[in-house]
Parts: C-alpha cells; sequence; structure tokens
C-alpha cells in the first residue's frame, strides 16, 4: 500500500505562511499528503528545515511505503566505510527522522513502530562505528593478539543500550544512554591495560562520530554516565570489573536501569552472557518489597532536583517527570518487575506496555489499571514526541505559554485547544491517581490504637530488637503500627497476640523487607497473627526464613496439593543446579521446611484437615528419600564403586507406610539390598557387598539426619528391620525372606503389613512388594495373629502407659491400639493395603471385623488424629489444651464437633472407651492360640 492510501490523521498548520509554502514546494503531491506536509511545516520549523533540505528524497519517499524505504536507509548505513561514517551518518539522521516523523504524524505506525524504528536506527549506528573503529584498531596493532578476523565480534567489546534504547522505546530526539564494555578474557592479562587503552580510545572517537554536531548536524548525543561510578571509571570497563562493582556496591536505582539493558553493538553474544552473569544482581531470588521504598526516593528526589512538586499546571508541565508523567508510569511498571521478576522470569521484559501487559496477566496489576495506564502510557509519549519534533530539541516540557500549547494541540490534530487541554490534565491526573497510591507509604497516624498494659511493656521492648536496628526498618515499621496494633487489639485475646507477635519479632535478624512486604500486603499481618498465635515453632521458622512468604505473595502457596510426583521432580530439578554434596544436603533441608511450613499453614487455617495434612508430611518425606538416594549413591559410589549387584531399595514403615505422618513423625525405615552374588564393590576403595550396603545405608541416615546451616531434614528409627537393633542396618533379599519367612514374630508380619518402597531400584522395590504380598498370604493365620495382638497390647499396657487425656497414642482405645487392630486385619485378611481405613476395610470383608466396629474404631481413630496433627503443630511437649491460648484452643477444636476443650475431653473419653469395647469384642470373639508366639 502506498504512503497516501494509509494516511489516517494529519496535524493541523499553526503557522499559515509556512504552510503555504510547503503546499507550493509539494505541489504535485496528491492532497490528503499536501495535507500531512502542510501540517507538519506549519507546525515544526525543525521538520520543514527538512523537507526542504531533502526535497527530492522526500518525493521518492511518498510514492510508495515507508517500509521498504527505511529498510534501504539501513543497507546504506551498514555500507558505510570508516572515512566516511560522519557524513553518511548525518544524512541518514536526518532522513531516517523525517521518515519516521511522517510515518508518525500520518498515522501509518503505531507508536511500537514509531519507537522501534528510532531504536534500530540507533543500534546499527552505534555498532557500525564500533565495528569501523575496533577494525581499525586491530589493524594498527592497537589490539594485542587479534586478528582482521575479530573485528567481527567488535574484538570482544560491546555496547549495552540503557534506558528507552534498551527497551526499544527511544523518544523522536532522544539522547542514547551507553555503558561500554570489553571481554577481559579475549587478552592475555599482560595486554589487558594497552587493550583497555585501546576500548576507551574506540569509546572517545564513537561518541565523538555520533554526538559531534557539524554543519550536517549530528547522529545521537550520547550519554555514557550509567556505567559503574562513572566520576571515577574509564568510559570503557571490563566486564569483570563492572561485575564486581554491582555485586558489592550495585543500588537499586542501577537494578532498575538494567531491567532495559541489551546488547545493541559489538560483540552481541559476550553482551548477552553478561547480562546473564548479571541477573542475580537485577532479579533477586524473593520478592523485592523494599524496591517499592527505593523507588519512591528516587521519584522523590528526581522531582525536588527539578523543581517538580506542587499543583498540576500544564503551562511548563514535565511530561516526563511531572505528575501523572511518563516516568510514573515506567517507575509504576518496573518496580512491580524487580518485585517478582526475581521467581518468575516471565515478568523480565524491558518494554513497558508489554511488562504492564505480563503483569496484569500474573495478577499484580489488575487488568483494568494495566489497560488504562497503558493507553495513557501511548498517549503521553504521543505529545512527548509532538514537543520534541517542533526544533528536535530533547524536551519534555509543554510550553510555558497557552499560545504555545495550542502549537501542540496543533500538531496533534486538535482544532480546539480547550478540549485537548482538559484530556491531557486529565490523563495527568489519572495517572497520578493510579500511581501514587503504590509508591507513595502510608504517614503514621496520629494516635495508636489503645493497646492492654502487659502490651504496652511488650512494645517498649521492641526498639532494642535486631530487626529495629535500622532507621529506615524504624520507618517502615513506624507506618506498620497503626494496622498492626489494630488488627492486634481486635484478637480474641490481645494479650496473647501481643505476646506472641513479640516472639516472632525478638527472633527476626532484620525488618526492612519484610516489613515493606508487609506494608504492601496489609493482609498478611493477619495471617502472621494467625501463626504467631498458635505455633511458635512455625512463627520462628518465619522469623528466619520470611522468604517463603514470596510464595504467599506470588500465589502458589495456596495452589491445590501438587503430588508426589511433582515433589520429587521439583526437588530433583534443585538439587540438579548443585554440584556439591553439601550444598544438595543443605538445600534439600531449606526446600522441606519450606514445604513443611506451607502444609502447617494450610492446616492451621483450616485449608485442610488432619488426614490430608499427614498425607501431604508423607508424600513429602517420599520426596525427599527419592530425589536424595541417588545422590546419596551417587557420593558413595565415587569413593567405593558402583553399587554391587541390583541395588538396594528403602522401605517405609509405620507411618511412613502408612502414609500418614505428623509435623514431628521420625521416618521408620528398611533398607533392603540384592547383591546378586557380587562379592564386593569396583572402586578406588571396594568394599565387600555387605559392608558396602551397610555404609551406604549409613550414608542415608546421616544424609537425613545430620545437623546442618538448614537443619536436620529427619530423624530415623530403623528398629523394624530384622533382628532390631541387633541385625544389620541393611538386609540381603534373601535373608530377609529367609527372616520373615522362618523366624519373625507376629508383630514383625503387623508391622510389615504398613511396608511400602519408597526409594532405590524400582525393580528391585517391585521384587520386594512381589514377596511382602506371597508373605503377608501365608501367614493369614488368625489365631496366631490375634494371639499376636494380645501379647502386644499387654506388652504396650506395661511399657507405655497413656499419659494424658490429650495423649492420642498410647493406651486401650488410642491411636496405637487401633493401629494395631488394623494391622491385624489387613494379616488375617492377607490384604496389600497399608492404611489403617484400607485395612480396616480389607478385615470387614474377610468377615474379622464387623461394620459397625469398624465404624466405630475409625470415627474415633480420626478424632485422635485430629487432635494428634494438630497438637504437634502446636508444640513439641506434651499437649496441656488448658494452658493453651484462645487461638490454640480454637485450632485445637476445629474439626472435632466439640465446643469446647472440656466437650472436647468428654467426646474423647466416649470415643476410646468405644473403640476399646470393640477391640475387646473382636479379641474375644476370634480364636487364639494358646501360647503366644512371643513368649
Amino acid at each position: 500500500m502506498s504512503f497516501a492510501s494509509r494516511l489516517t490523521r494529519a496535524p493541523l498548520a499553526h503557522e499559515p505562511d509556512r504552510a503555504a509554502e510547503a503546499a507550493d514546494r509539494f505541489a504535485t503531491q496528491p492532497p490528503e499528503i499536501r495535507a500531512l506536509l502542510e501540517g507538519t511545516a506549519g507546525c515544526s520549523p525543525y521538520l520543514w528545515g527538512l523537507m526542504t533540505r531533502e526535497a527530492d528524497w522526500l518525493e521518492d519517499l511518498l510514492t510508495g511505503a515507508p517500509e521498504p524505504v527505511f529498510a534501504a536507509l539501513m543497507d546504506e548505513v551498514r555500507g558505510l566505510s570508516l572515512e566516511a561514517l560522519k557524513p553518511g551518518l548525518r544524512q541518514a539522521k536526518r532522513r531516517a527522522a523525517l521518515l519516521i516523523a511522517l510515518a508518525d504524524l500520518g498515522g501509518l505506525w503505531p507508536l511500537e513502530a514509531v519507537t522501534g524504528a528510532l531504536t534500530d536506527f540507533a543500534d546499527l549506528c552505534v555498532d557500525v562505528t564500533i565495528r569501523r573503529l575496533v577494525a581499525a584498531e586491530i589493524a594498527r596493532g592497537r589490539l594485542p593478539g587479534l586478528s582482521e578476523a575479530d573485528a567481527e565480534t567488535a574484538g570482544g567489546m560491546v555496547a549495552l543500550a540503557m534506558g528507552k534504547q534498551g527497551a526499544h522505546e527511544l523518544n523522536y530526539s532522544s539522547d542514547i544512554d551507553l555503558i561500554c564494555l570489553f571481554d577481559q578474557d579475549r587478552f592475555d592479562p599482560a595486554d589487558f591495560h594497552e587493550a583497555r587503552s585501546a576500548f576507551v580510545k574506540i569509546t572517545r572517537r564513537m561518541t565523538a562520530i555520533l554526538s559531534e554536531a557539524t554543519g550536517e548536524g549530528y547522529v545521537f548525543r550520547t550519554d555514557l554516565r550509567l556505567r559503574p561510578d562513572a566520576s571515577v571509571t574509564p568510559v570503557c570497563m571490563s566486564m569483570e570489573a563492572a561485575e564486581r562493582y554491582y555485586e558489592s556496591l550495585g543500588r537499586t536505582w542501577e537494578r532498575a536501569a538494567h531491567i532495559k539493558a541489551r546488547p545493541c553493538a559489538g560483540d552481541i553474544e559476550a553482551g548477552w552472557a553478561y547480562l546473564d552473569r548479571l541477573r542475580p544482581f537485577v532479579w533477586r531470588k524473593h520478592l523485592d518489597f523494599a524496591a517499592i521504598q527505593d523507588a519512591h526516593d528516587m521519584r522523590l528526589r528526581i522531582r525536588s532536583h527539578k523543581g517538580l512538586h506542587g499543583g498540576l499546571v500544564l503551562e511548563g508541565h514535565d511530561m516526563k517527570l511531572g505528575q501523572g508523567g511518563i516516568r510514573e508510569i515506567e517507575f509504576f511498571t518496573q518496580t512491580r518487575q524487580i518485585i517478582a521478576g526475581g521467581r518468575d522470569p516471565e515478568l523480565r521484559v524491558r518494554g513497558t506496555v508489554e511488562g504492564l501487559t505480563r503483569l496484569a496477566a500474573k495478577g499484580w496489576v489488575p487488568d483494568e489499571v494495566a489497560e488504562t495506564l497503558t493507553t495513557d502510557y501511548r498517549a503521553h509519549r504521543e505529545v512527548e514526541h509532538r514537543l520534541q519534533m517542533v526544533n528536535d530539541a530533547q524536551t519534555h516540557l509543554l510550553p510555558n505559554s497557552a499560545e504555545g500549547i495550542v502549537r501542540i494541540a496543533h500538531f496533534c490534530g486538535a482544532p480546539e485547544a480547550g478540549p485537548w487541554r482538559d484530556a491531557l490534565a486529565a490523563r495527568l491526573r489519572r495517572v497520578a491517581g493510579l500511581t501514587e497510591g503504590f509508591f507513595a507509604p502510608g504517614k503514621p497516624a496520629e494516635d495508636l490504637p489503645e493497646i492492654p498494659k502487659t502490651a504496652a511493656e511488650i512494645v517498649d521492648r521492641w526498639p532494642r530488637y535486631p530487626c529495629l536496628r535500622t532507621t529506615r526498618a524504624q520507618e517502615i515499621f513506624n507506618r506498620l503500627k497503626p494496622d498492626l496494633f489494630s488488627r492486634l487489639t481486635k484478637a480474641p485475646r490481645p494479650d496473647e497476640a501481643f505476646a506472641a507477635f513479640d516472639g516472632f519479632l525478638a527472633g527476626l535478624p532484620a525488618g526492612v523487607q519484610l516489613f515493606s512486604l508487609f506494608e504492601a500486603n496489609p493482609h498478611l499481618i493477619d495471617l502472621l497473627i494467625d501463626i504467631t498465635s498458635v505455633s511458635p515453632e512455625l512463627a520462628q521458622y518465619l522469623s528466619r526464613n520470611a522468604r517463603v512468604l514470596d510464595a504467599v505473595i506470588g500465589g502458589s502457596f495456596f495452589e491445590d496439593w501438587p503430588g508426589r510426583a511433582a515433589l520429587t521432580g521439583a526437588l530433583d530439578d534443585r538439587l540438579g543446579a548443585l554440584g556439591d554434596y553439601e550444598a544438595q544436603l543443605d538445600a534439600a533441608r531449606a526446600w522441606v521446611r519450606e514445604w513443611h511450613f506451607r502444609i502447617g499453614v494450610h492446616f492451621l487455617r483450616g485449608l485442610i484437615d488432619a488426614r490430608t495434612a499427614g498425607a501431604e508430611y508423607a508424600d513429602l518425606a517420599e520426596a525427599v528419600l527419592a530425589a536424595l538416594w541417588p545422590r546419596v549413591v551417587a557420593q558413595f559410589a565415587a569413593k567405593h564403586g558402583d553399587p554391587p549387584g541390583k541395588g538396594a531399595v528403602v522401605l517405609g514403615m509405620g507411618s511412613l507406610g502408612a502414609g500418614a505422618l505428623s509435623a514431628r513423625s521420625d521416618l521408620d525405615l528398611i533398607v533392603i539390598y540384592d547383591a546378586d552374588g557380587v562379592e564386593a564393590s569396583e572402586g578406588r576403595r571396594p568394599l565387600a557387598s555387605r559392608a558396602y550396603y551397610a555404609k551406604l545405608t549409613q550414608a542415608l541416615v546421616t544424609a537425613l539426619t545430620a545437623p546442618m546451616a538448614e537443619g536436620r531434614l529427619y530423624e530415623v528409627d530403623m528398629r523394624l528391620r530384622p533382628s532390631g537393633n541387633q541385625g544389620p542396618v541393611a538386609t540381603s533379599l534373601q535373608s530377609f525372606r529367609n527372616y520373615q519367612r522362618d523366624e519373625a514374630w507376629t508383630w514383625e508380619h503387623l508391622a510389615l503389613t504398613r511396608a511400602r518402597p519408597v526409594a532405590g531400584d524400582a525393580a528391585l522395590g517391585a521384587e520386594v512388594e512381589s514377596f511382602r504380598r506371597a508373605l503377608i498370604a501365608d501367614k493369614a493365620d488368625v489365631a496366631r495373629t490375634v494371639a499376636g495382638i494380645v501379647d502386644m497390647r499387654r506388652r504396650l499396657a506395661g511399657a507405655k502407659p497413656a499419659k494424658s487425656t490429650w495423649d492420642g497414642k498410647q493406651g486401650p482405645g488410642r491411636g496405637q491400639d487401633i493401629e494395631l487392630i488394623a494391622t491385624a486385619a489387613a494379616l488375617i485378611a492377607a490384604s496389600p493395603a497399608t492404611s489403617v481405613a484400607e485395612q480396616m476395610g480389607a478385615g470387614v470383608e474377610a468377615g474379622w471385623l464387623r461394620q459397625d466396629e469398624a465404624e466405630v474404631l475409625g470415627a474415633s481413630y480420626r478424632l485422635q488424629r485430629q487432635i494428634q496433627g494438630a497438637a504437634k503443630l502446636i508444640s513439641d511437649t506434651p499437649l496441656d489444651a488448658a494452658r493453651l491460648g484462645e487461638s490454640g484452643q480454637a485450632f485445637l477444636l476445629r474439626g472435632t464437633g466439640a465446643e469446647d476443650v472440656a466437650a472436647l475431653e468428654d467426646l474423647l473419653e466416649i470415643q476410646r472407651a468405644a473403640a476399646a469395647t470393640a477391640i475387646e469384642a473382636v479379641i474375644a470373639r476370634s480364636p487364639a492360640e494358646e501360647q503366644a508366639d512371643a513368649d
């Protein structure tokens, strides 16, 4: 399509005389083209000058479409020699400026195409200049060790486009902000200083070629001051020096600047590699709400420096830095990207409009806010371009006179300035309203809510805590106090709430990040109060690991449980990114604690019940075992050789085998191996097969139990292995089979009904499971089994009597008693089921349990598991419900149907008595051997 056929708008001539000159000069053009040229000439002395100077070229441009003309212009720049750069680039700049302006003013190109063309042209000018200058220095022998072929990659020199150029958003008369670097690894260390001197010279010559104003004009004003510590560093630095600076001294504004950074010239590949290394500096791993305060401070400094405070007056208003201006939208977008981009790579985009779109899609910005800011941003940028097109000035200021503003209105195609002014003022106020609330932190209220006297004594201690030792932390916390105090005083027992929060605050090593996060997300304070009021252990973990709240804000914290396979994959990926074994063990501990915290909070807030929490804790433990086992094996094999024979399998026993752990459960494990006739391993330090698997098992136990920076993973209990503590820690498959067939007591067969492979060789695990099922079928003897459970109940009653009403494990009709009956049901029914519910269901199907008995036992077991699960989350000491605070009691009562603690005690006694009666009835009617085999 031709230029004329694509026109959708045109400026209105502000100076009729100049418009008439344009009409005469281009009289042969069709009316719609003449209208565009007249309006342009009548509003912009600068563009009129370009039109007259490049008239013949312009006539050719207007006969076709702008895109092929722009492409040809870029090709001409690529073909310029070093000697032709100065005049050639200036002519190309004049023509590019004219073409882009007319495509913009005529509506042929939208804003993104206009800024994209300006940026592409700037990139190419910088790139061609650097390459020509580097080639010349290589030819002179000034870059040691480089040959003519190295000129293709600019000898390792790269220019990073910053700001609007980096984002492909250059404005019409924009300066270009560059950081020039070179790859020091391309040079021998002895040649470093000579190479750096050459690159400094190249950078200065490049700046002169682009920036110097001659009779032919200039190309781009070039600013190199965004480089690290610009007042003392050379204009071209080594990448290594820049990286060291950012790692140790980089500031928030420099992080924000690097959101848009992009290699635009020279060795592009080396530039991307450098930015990749810098990613941890720009994109913090955790949500960074302290960046809001930094951005706000930056805005205030800019406004103070530019004198931009005060009410909105259009005359002289700064469209970039002033109230409701372009920078407000950019800061609004970039700051949110900084906050969340470390966790979500999809937010790491350079363009403002694209950034808003991504933030809205991810829920960080409401859709309607993103749409409004996008529309207003585009409109602001068009006004900015008209301001700059008047005289090719790098300005963002609206004219100081009403007449001057009328010119800009006409330049934007508005016949009447009044409505145009009103629309512009409304946009500025709208942008200010949408962005100011996000940046400007609230001020502390004059009066804080009245708090209890005991709470006042607690609050008096807070200024001495480590988290409030800095002025900045104190400022943010003071702004939080009104809301915090209000929420704490509204708790059922304010004294307890303040005391619990005090424990959290005392353990917090630093406060700025967390307080900033609470300020931006006040609803998190309620979550914190819930946690601190019920579970000191969760609160202590949170005080040391506040980063877990990132997931709460990011949205994943309350998503559905991912399941065992997904957990294993996630942990495997995390460990796979670490080469060091100890680092893997510590990372596993941190990962498990994050998920433990998530399960605990879900349980605490009533999102899941104790049964679901128990299943999730078990999934988590299995994921850890599955992901760690191959790494334990690899670490051990590096010294002693690969596992001899078929390898080993880890069996989960007890609660792990049943898929029902609590917040504090140990792991009951058995390791079974099959050396398959191989006598020893082959490695630097070979071991006999039996010793190999024994030491490998010990290595696994150490990996799980060793205290490290992130604590322990789990305590491990291996007493359920053949012969208990007297037997080897790892058992050969054949020995395991022989023992279970010929020597094991009934209680060991009962224990085996809850065994499951949880890690290790899959084929061997299947073989063990096949044997387990066959053994259970072979040992399915009612009399022998009942004799065994009678003896076990007697022994447990003597060795481990019930400790209190709240002991959900030991005693008649309690958890362990019901689990014993469930395992007996599975053995008698020859069922492979491992969970209590499924095992009792199998007992009913086999006719050993009655349906009503199973229901009584199941109801009692669920109630006791609910209470036990809550108790384990509340404290590691025996539960004393009377001493719990109101929040703790409410948590304990949830899901039980009891109205208060006394009613819950009564309900427990009733259900336990019913369960004990049912168990006695089952045993009484079952034939039993006269002599228990355990005697």
